[in-house]
């Protein structure tokens, strides 16, 4: 039977690493690297066993499949070059960086019969994978996604370098459309945003405060999820989760909170939070996610299924994305017309 041929357009910090993951998986053939500093794509073809080329028009008609990891800027040009050429495109987050960009890409997939795979890793990360068993239905979602400035992605801002990972889990989570929000945002470093933070109202009644900042001294990927029965906190770095479910037992009304004395209610605290709130960890599977994010791109296109993220939950993500950069410039303007910062 035949390898998929694949190729890597983009070895840099994240595309080495699709190229390595390529390199290891069964039924796969890296044909080839592309990256437009020679150095670099000699470097990850000679680690990988595999050619190197600096112009990805110089592979397009060798492939089947390709990962493009390039700065944002070019996701759209290349993804299209590719589709128009029959080729499924997996393309690291964000898709495009316009809305009009993402639908182009969706309809030359769709009437290519491409696969069209957008890369936001935490879908497949162990705990989004262990929590969406639960079933759960949050009324209110906290997100804290923090990193220092890495250089990597100065051309967009923290929303699509960022947030856009927790605007997609959490459209997904959610399943509703935006009612309304209000966001605000400062650039410290780059010419854009680089602290952003959010707070969106879904159709539902669900509430989402997000926050995200590439000017931090320390690394967080935090998401907390509160239901009426039960509260979860992950972490996607270390890939854990933990379920905090309130027993029947613990109301106010139950315990006669009102009819005890001030030194029997400065007791409970170890006893309510000990033996009456349930705290345990959420069991979740052990495996690398970008393994998994691409295993599921070469066996949707194998057995042409649609992705798990396809371009169309990519473009939702850009839509709100987008709206939130222009209520972010609208606030900067109020702020800027009302005599903030002189």
């Amino acid at each position: 039977m035949s390898r998929l041929k694949v190729a890597v357009v983009g070895v840099g910090h994240l595309g080495k690493e699709h190229a390595r993951v390529y390199a290891e998986l069964p039924g796969v053939e890296l044909i080839g690297v592309v990256d437009i500093q020679r150095k670099q794509a000699e470097k990850i073809a000679q680690q990988y066993n595999t050619q190197c080329f600096t112009n990805h028009r110089e592979i397009i008609d060798k492939v089947a499949a390709v990962s493009i990891a390039v700065p944002t800027k070019s996701h759209y040009i290349i993804a299209k070059e590719f589709l128009k050429h029959g080729v499924h495109v997996m393309i690291e987050k964000p898709m495009t960086g316009t809305v009009l960009e993402a639908r182009e890409l969706i309809g030359i997939s769709k009437a290519n019969r491409l696969v069209l795979q957008v890369g936001y890793i935490e879908r497949f990360n162990p705990a989004i994978a262990a929590i969406k068993k639960l079933s759960i239905n949050p009324r209110f979602i906290e997100c804290h996604r923090l990193s220092p400035f890495t250089f990597r992605s100065a051309d967009i801002g923290v929303v699509l370098d960022l947030m856009i990972h927790d605007l997609d889990i959490i459209l997904h989570i959610t399943g509703s459309k935006v009612k309304k929000f209000d966001a605000v945002g400062v650039n410290v470093i780059s010419d854009k945003e680089d602290i952003a933070n959010v707070r969106i109202q879904f159709q539902n009644g669900c509430v989402a405060n997000v926050t995200a900042s590439r000017v931090s001294l320390a690394s967080m990927r935090k998401m907390r999820l509160f239901s009426q029965d039960s509260y979860i906190s992950i972490d996607y770095q270390k890939k854990d989760a933990l379920i905090y479910k309130k027993s029947p037992e613990l109301t106010l009304k139950a315990l006669n909170i009102s009819e005890m004395d001030v030194s029997t209610i400065a007791d409970l605290k170890s006893y309510v939070f000990g033996d009456l709130l349930k705290v345990e960890h959420i069991k979740m599977d052990d495996y690398e996610p970008l393994k998994k994010e691409l295993e599921s791109f070469v066996n949707c296109i194998v057995e042409h299924k649609e992705p798990v993220v396809s371009g169309e939950e990519g473009l939702k993500a850009i839509e709100v994305a987008n709206d939130i950069l222009c209520e972010i410039e609208k606030n900067l303007k109020l702020a800027y017309n009302s005599g903030y910062g002189g």
